[in-house]
């Protein structure tokens, strides 16, 4: 065991902090700490940091904490450099381990130091450049630096995600995964503990808990064991109630006393089981349905150039009905220009766009969210919805984490983030069948942004959106649209799928898998001539519409195995939550011996499961094939 907390209480001006936790890092683990802000993250990474004692405890065996070596810990939060006026080549240096200026460990070194700055951004004539001379954010991007050329024990890493592009994140991920020391990280980016986190501890009312794996998992694995705990609980009421029914009828009757008194004691041999914690308000998981249902073409853009000065960008494309498309791409490549074009509010500089029929649309940015007024939450959310009762109001905003007192709150005194979650859930109550939404959960804590997600994932009409937030993107699209260099690119697979296809790319290459925003106009064109009519398609060779039958071929039946693997994963997830309610034993913590015949049962659909999920990758993989064939036969 690297380091280990045990039983270990934490108080600060009179209040506790942590209480009675039991933390440890293992070998070279990478844990995620989660857990609401205030909840003491910080500072359970200052008492691992050596910054804070913990309390005294006449109960406690031992230390509380124990090591297995000296240990050296680096922190990013107290990466304050203390001489500003040191040059940046200064203060690297000074950590070098070797003081021979031409040896071989510091050439290694040095390589490693330069290696660093280019990937965060920093070109080496910074190298002279006094610390003073950095801005905030690039001195947090030198702290960082310097903790990975100190090579701790221990790393902890506290919001280390803030002041990085996307391109130094991903480059971060790398790290602290290859990293061969133990790292401990805080952080509001769910994608980012995702693709680095292990062990993930939840720090709530003082109390922390381990879940394996990472955020996803630990999510997945906490609903789980809070339903367990639900039924656990349930059935102990039940059988509390029965037993005390048995008592009062007959602990009064003389032949019946002995019986009484044996329930009794059964019912105080029962093992408790805690009442599960208030899980909140209830998100939203029944389908929230558009009002119109609108045309099956939502939105057509031809040689459409988006701009204000000058063309940002070219494209022709095509948006059908029912599609959530997440917009990637960096600053000023023209994400936000193409939503406000979309929805009215610039005109294109050229080329032509139209909405489908009956398209009602609603329209969401950060100015959108700027309201201004003395009205209490409930009374704009009232005022703009007459008809709703004031309990279906209170319970609606309830699903958008405005519950109880939060109602009477002036809108005035909302954050940011709060004003822009009450302007979503208006947006989502009125139910148009457009959304168009520019950064949507931005300044949200991630409790807001999951009940915004699980909104989205609800809503059956179509969605675009720009969002800088990788874990929304992953949870909400099922397409991605790259903006980039001045050109559109279309992927019609899911967010991770395309970071997977785009790591496996050698230096130069293009995603073969892109297709281009005017290809998939074009193609979708053809799909939708009617099979009498293709005949006065002359201008395409007949290669091409050879191609495209197959293109279409591959995906019908992509679809019908995405369909076949829809149905086999909920075959498993009732099976599943049936197996958990029978059969695990929460007060033992231990499956019940009788059921091996359920777990085989289990273990088959689990097969079946990984049968259908990999005849539906191999489909994918066909439709790309076909579509890699037809971009080599019209780039002849």
């Amino acid at each position: 065991m690297l380091y280990q907390i045990i039983d270990g209480t934490l108080s600060q001006g009179g209040s506790t902090i942590l209480r009675h936790i039991n933390f440890e890092i293992r070998g070279n683990e990478k844990i995620a700490l989660v857990g609401k802000n205030g909840a003491g993250k910080t500072t359970l990474l200052r008492l691992i940091a050596g910054e804070l004692m913990l309390d005294r405890d006449d109960k406690r065996q031992g230390p509380g904490i124990r090591r297995d070596r000296q240990l050296m810990v680096g922190s990013l939060s107290q990466q304050v450099f203390s001489d500003l006026e040191r040059t940046l080549e200064e203060e690297m240096l000074a950590f070098c381990p070797a003081g021979e200026k031409f040896s071989r460990e510091r050439f290694e070194y040095e390589q490693q130091y330069d290696r660093l700055l280019t990937a965060l951004g920093f070109s080496k004539d910074c190298k002279g450049k006094k610390l003073s001379q950095f801005s905030g954010g690039q001195q947090t991007r030198l702290g960082l630096i310097r903790l990975f050329l100190q090579k701790p024990d221990i790393l902890l890493l506290d919001e280390p995600t803030n002041h990085l592009d996307l391109e130094a994140v991903e480059w971060l991920e790398e790290q602290v995964r290859e990293y061969e020391k133990a790292v401990v990280l805080v952080s509001h980016d769910r994608f980012f503990l995702d693709r680095t986190a292990q062990v993930t501890y939840e720090l709530e009312n003082g109390r922390l808990t381990r879940y394996p794996g990472n955020y996803t998992a630990y999510k997945a694995e906490k609903e789980k064991r809070l339903r367990i705990q639900k039924k656990a609980y349930e059935r102990q009421v039940q059988e509390e109630e029965r037993l005390t029914g048995l008592i009062e009828r007959f602990k009064h009757k003389p032949n019946k006393a002995a019986f009484a008194r044996a329930k009794k004691k059964q019912m105080e041999r029962l093992k408790r089981v805690e009442k599960p914690l208030d899980e909140g308000p209830r998100l939203a998981t029944g389908a929230i349905e558009p009002l119109v249902r609108g045309g099956k073409w939502v939105f057509e853009g031809e040689r459409l150039r988006l701009g204000y000065d000058r063309t940002l960008l070219e494209l022709s494309f095509r948006i059908r009905r029912g599609q959530k498309i997440g917009i990637l791409g960096p600053n000023g490549a023209g994400k936000t220009t193409f939503l406000k074009t979309i929805a009215g509010l610039i005109r294109p500089l050229g080329g032509e766009f139209s909405l489908g029929s009956n398209i009602t649309m609603g329209y969401f940015d950060q100015n959108t969210a700027r309201l201004q007024t003395d009205q209490t939450v409930l009374e704009h959310f009232t005022g703009l919805f007459p008809s709703i009762t004031e309990k279906d109001a209170r319970k609606t905003l309830g699903m958008y984490l405005f519950t109880g007192a939060d109602g009477a709150k002036k809108i005035s005194s909302l954050s940011g983030g709060e004003k822009a979650r009450l302007v979503l859930a208006e947006l989502l109550v009125s139910r148009p069948n457009f959304l168009i939404l520019d950064e949507p959960t931005n300044h949200m804590d991630i409790p807001s942004k999951e009940a915004l997600e699980a909104a989205f994932q609800a809503y059956t009409g179509t969605i675009l959106f720009v969002s800088h937030d990788r874990y929304l993107i992953r949870q909400v699209a099922d397409s991605i649209l790259i903006f980039e260099d001045g050109k559109a690119m279309y992927y019609p697979f899911s967010y991770e799928h395309y970071l997977e296809r785009r790591k496996g790319l050698g230096e130069g290459e293009t995603l073969a898998a892109q297709v281009s925003a005017r290809d998939q106009a074009l193609i979708s064109s053809l799909r939708s001539v009617p099979r009498a009519e293709r005949h006065r398609l002359r201008e395409i060779p007949q290669e091409e519409a050879y191609l495209e039958w197959r293109l279409r071929l591959a995906a019908e039946e992509m679809e019908r195995k995405k369909l076949a693997l829809e149905k086999v994963l909920e075959e498993l997830d009732r099976e599943k939550t049936a197996l958990e309610e029978e059969c695990w034993n929460p007060d033992t913590g231990l499956w019940e011996s009788e059921v091996p015949e359920r777990q085989e049962e289990h273990q088959r659909r689990r097969q079946e499961a990984d049968l259908a999920w990999e005849e539906w990758h191999e489909s994918c993989m066909t439709w790309f094939e076909e579509w890699n064939q037809g971009e080599e036969v019209s780039g002849q």
